[in-house]
């Protein structure tokens, strides 16, 4: 592979979607008994049922601001991992419409298509790194075959969805800085590039993979400006303008998901239960994968971490920035099992709002990707003769290599003779590990005696596949030999079905079996379970997820329950049984369901939530006759008959309630107070009090009344506006500087 040959280029890309056909070719077979599927877990019940109701709503023409199917109802805005506006989720579900409609393989293929663009991203960006060498082609294409079938984004990334589509966008906003500062003057295009990929990476749906990102871009970016010598004014407003236009590309989510965040259960979490991160002795998993977990994100391959490992012990451009930032990664990655976490968690801006640093891998691996690009590119320049020296210290310590996988290869075959059941899921990539020792250990040396020669190019390039793929490829932690069609269906499953088939009126029901995960907003089901990791924090109380509670149904209007049980603490049917993915289900329909909405005559205040949670935890409180609410009506409730309240209207964003009351009454709604709900009697605003310490009540004069509830966020709406602005700006810039350089190309 080299420069001069224009063909290269094409030859390497052209291998790239090869071997990205290879890697998921059982996801793109259309032979049925060849086929496998991502094995269902948060892929299918957080990811491909969220993206369902997205489905659901975008298809007919409508914004999805609030999803009334899981946790009790919550803003689907606000909830990062919804990724509403993505660009590319939106590509899916208008593919996905013109192919028919809503599959679980739709997701799957946005899935591998995060794949390829990543690998073609990452080959672009090495390829611009080390543009002008002889073996700039060969480096981006080993770089990129690091990067995208290593341990970290062929392992668990694939089923958080949101980690790998946030991830990808790394290679392209780096780029953008490179080309940026890769003359005299900044070029001030490049950065807004920049900002652009790394507002997409914020709309993706993780943001500890995007505030990751977009530190990195920082320190790339003031190291460039190190090097070129700019001025600190540069840095400084170079930074701004990238962080602008990323922020004002993501605002229609960022300002929403910031406002939700405040409310949820992750708001009052501590160090301790941010801390978690690698056990140090993930480290063996550089060499040896699966030995300490089920993943492996640390593992670049053998191959590619001596690759790497060359790059910065060469001195290559860049090189020892991409080193720092793998070491510094790989220390925070351990949270606080070493001190730099806990040095640094009320130092960096935004630590603090994350758990599970051992995502820190992401950089970790992103980082040794970019390294052995670097390293390879080098070796297609080597003079065997001139490094001599160098050769054999190369020699030197693949043997030595070679030696610590045999003597662990011993240890752990001593033992497994010993003890099978214990050590006999770690033997085989032990093993494997030591062979692919041996084969750099030939190989290499080989490659480097006479670089020059493709097929020694071309062999080392295959080993690297081979070693990821055998490692990475059908993992069964990933995928199952099944069709997707029949890993979930999207047909409602027949006891749910006969939940939609009730129609009076407006009811939640208790998933605790039997509906699972966030299969509520899948089927159109309200549901006050789910599985989505931000979750209100007062609802959550209400709830207990965790347990069976039947305070909650009163509170949440649930009218049906998934269980086991054959009898439950109320009075109950059972309306049907069937089975679930952990056997016999029941499905009780409670005698006396609570209305979801309700008009009440008795009022306690509290001034807390706190208080409110603790007056019901008293067993001779009543809810249904008493509300409980964190500020006094402005009209006085009293009364002793009881009016009526139906709903006659109901979508997601809005619903409206008929009321006849003989006197004042506060209406009690089984639904949660959250900001960006706006209440109306006959059109006139109504204050929305606090009610239960987590729901909504409005107090209704006596006679014949009108409610509406309409969520209409403050927050969306300055984000759309925002969001507009900059993605036409992005627009108008790009066509002003394609039309520039047309000029430019014509004149000459």
């Amino acid at each position: 592979m080299s420069l001069r040959r224009p063909a290269s280029d094409v030859i390497a890309i052209f291998l790239l979607v090869a071997l990205w056909l290879l890697f998921f070719w059982r996801l793109f077979t259309p032979v049925k008994a060849d086929q496998a599927s991502i094995v269902e877990g948060d892929f299918s019940g957080q990811f491909v049922a969220f993206a369902g109701y997205q489905y659901h709503r975008f298809t007919r023409g409508e914004v999805p601001l609030w999803n009334p199917y899981n946790n009790g109802g919550f803003p689907f805005i606000g909830d990062t991992q919804a990724a509403v506006f993505y660009p590319p989720r939106l590509a899916t579900i208008a593919l996905s419409n013109l192919s028919g409609d809503w599959s679980y393989h739709a997701l799957e293929l946005e899935m591998t298509a995060h794949v390829l663009a990543y690998s073609l991203f990452m080959y672009a960006l090495v390829r611009r790194m080390t543009i002008g060498s002889s073996g700039s082609v060969y480096g981006a294409f080993v770089a990129s075959v690091v990067a995208s079938y290593g341990g970290f984004m062929s392992g668990y990334p694939p089923l958080q969805l949101a980690i790998l589509e946030a991830g990808i966008w790394l290679p392209l906003a780096v780029l953008g800085i490179l080309e940026a500062t890769r003359c005299d003057r900044l070029r001030w295009v490049w950065l807004a590039f920049t900002g652009f990929t790394c507002g997409l990476s914020w709309m993706a749906g993780h943001p500890q993979t995007s505030w990751f990102l977009t530190y990195l871009l920082v320190a790339y970016f003031a190291y460039r400006v190190y090097t070129k010598r700019y001025s600190w004014k540069t840095f400084i407003g170079g930074t701004a303008l990238f962080g602008a236009v990323a922020g004002g590309v993501a605002a229609v989510q960022l300002l929403p998901g910031v406002e939700y965040l405040a409310h949820t259960t992750r708001a009052g979490l501590g160090f301790d239960e941010k801390g978690n991160g690698f056990p140090l002795q993930d480290v063996a998993q550089f060499i040896f994968p699966g030995v300490v977990s089920v993943f492996s994100p640390l593992y670049v391959g053998i191959v590619g971490l001596v690759l790497a490992l060359i790059a910065p012990w060469r001195r290559l451009p860049g090189s020892l920035f991409w080193g720092m930032v793998a070491l510094a990664a790989l220390a925070l990655s351990f949270g606080v099992n070493s001190a730099i976490y806990p040095a640094l968690y009320n130092l960096l801006p935004g630590l603090r709002f994350f758990r599970g640093q051992e995502r820190a891998a992401y950089l970790v691996a992103n980082s040794l990707a970019i390294l052995a690009g670097l390293g390879a590119a080098h070796l297609v320049t080597w003079d065997n003769v001139q490094d001599f020296k160098a050769t054999r210290k190369i020699q030197q310590g693949l043997l030595a290599l070679v030696l610590i996988c045999g003597l662990v290869a011993v240890l752990i075959f001593a033992l497994w003779l010993g003890d099978r059941d214990a050590y006999g899921a770690i033997i085989s990539p032990i093993a494997f590990s030591l062979i692919i020792a041996a084969l750099a250990f030939f190989v290499i040396p080989w490659l480097l005696a006479n670089p020059q020669r493709q097929p020694r190019l071309w062999l080392l390039a295959a080993l690297i596949a081979f070693e990821l793929f055998t490692v990475n490829m059908d993992a069964e932690s990933n995928y199952e030999p099944i069709p997707p069609d029949e890993q979930l269906s999207m047909t409602p499953p027949p006891l749910v079905s006969r939940i939609l088939a009730d129609t009076d009126g407006v009811f939640r029901v208790d998933g605790f079996r039997g509906l699972h995960d966030n299969y509520g907003s899948l089927y159109q089901v309200m549901d006050m379970r789910g599985i989505s990791p931000l979750f209100l924090a007062g609802p959550y109380t209400l709830i207990q997820p965790d347990a069976i509670n039947p305070s909650a149904w009163e509170l949440f209007a649930v009218r049906y329950i998934f269980t086991d049980w054959q009898e439950l603490p109320v009075a109950s049917q059972i309306v049907g049984s069937g089975e679930d993915r952990y056997g016999p289900v029941n499905l009780h329909r409670l005698a006396d369901p609570r209305p979801f909405a309700q008009l009440i005559y008795d009022v306690a205040v509290v001034e807390s939530d706190n208080a409110a949670f603790a007056l019901l935890a008293d067993p001779t409180f009543n809810a249904r006759r008493t509300v409980i609410l964190n500020s006094a009506p402005h009209t006085a409730v009293d009364g002793d008959e009881t009016g009526t309240a139906f709903v006659t209207e109901f979508v997601p964003e809005r619903f409206q309630i008929k009321v006849n009351t003989p006197a004042n009454a506060v209406l009690s709604v089984a639904h949660p107070d959250y900001p960006g709900w706006q209440a109306t009697v006959d059109g006139q605003p109504a204050d929305i009090l606090r009610a239960y310490g987590a729901l909504s009540a409005v107090v209704v004069p006596e006679g014949e009344h009108t409610i509406e509830f309409v969520y209409n966020p403050l927050t969306y709406r300055i984000g759309a506006i925002v969001s507009l602005l900059t993605w036409a700006a992005i627009v108008i810039l790009g066509v002003a500087v394609l039309t520039r350089s047309r000029i430019r190309h014509g004149d000459n």
